[in-house]
């Protein structure tokens, strides 16, 4: 297992773009997905960028059967999106309760987009297409911002709903990252 450090919110490597993957079933992919994998696990995280922990490319992962960090939200099939592009449909926002393994021990509201359209590749190059809502298109909008030199508390509007877990959430200890 390679659990990797995760880079935390004031490093600035976070707030570089990151870059196209241009070639797909490596050696070097494969290692690094599993890199990703061994260390979103390993947190308890819903989804994981390469940016976190160290690499510039465009590689997001993700997914959500059941986590008690996220006790309320629906399935997010497990999904390995490279070069994504992200459509959203209408103009409709809903704000939500974000974490991010980067930035552990916060919360913070976050309006995101209600529906979007994603594309990408998966490690082998083959096309993703899916339209999706809810809190699935929340974690992938999540992830896809980390691509951009992006984190969650960037977004916030309000923030008076931003602050420590343990003094937003009292009792539900299961949010201390």
């Amino acid at each position: 297992m390679a659990i990797k450090t995760v880079l935390r919110m004031g490093d600035a490597r976070l707030w570089q773009r990151s870059e196209p993957v241009g070639r797909f079933d490596t050696p070097e992919l494969h290692q690094l997905l599993a890199d990703m994998r061994d260390t979103m696990h390993a947190l308890n995280g819903a989804g994981l960028a390469a940016p976190q922990i160290g690499v510039g490319l465009r590689v997001v992962i993700f997914g959500v059967q059941r986590n008690e960090r996220y006790p309320d939200a629906e399935g997010v099939p497990d999904t390995v999106l490279i070069n994504p592009l992200i459509n959203p449909l209408g103009n409709s926002m809903e704000e939500g309760w974000e974490g991010c393994l980067s930035v552990p021990g916060l919360r913070g509201m976050v309006p995101r987009h209600a529906q979007i359209r994603y594309q990408g590749r998966d490690e082998y190059g083959a096309l993703i297409d899916r339209t999706v809502s809810g809190f699935h298109a929340r974690v992938v909008q999540h992830e896809c911002d980390h691509l951009d030199g992006i984190l969650y508390p960037m977004r916030i509007r309000d923030f008076t709903k931003f602050g420590y877990n343990q003094e937003l959430f009292p009792g539900r200890e299961m949010l201390d990252e």
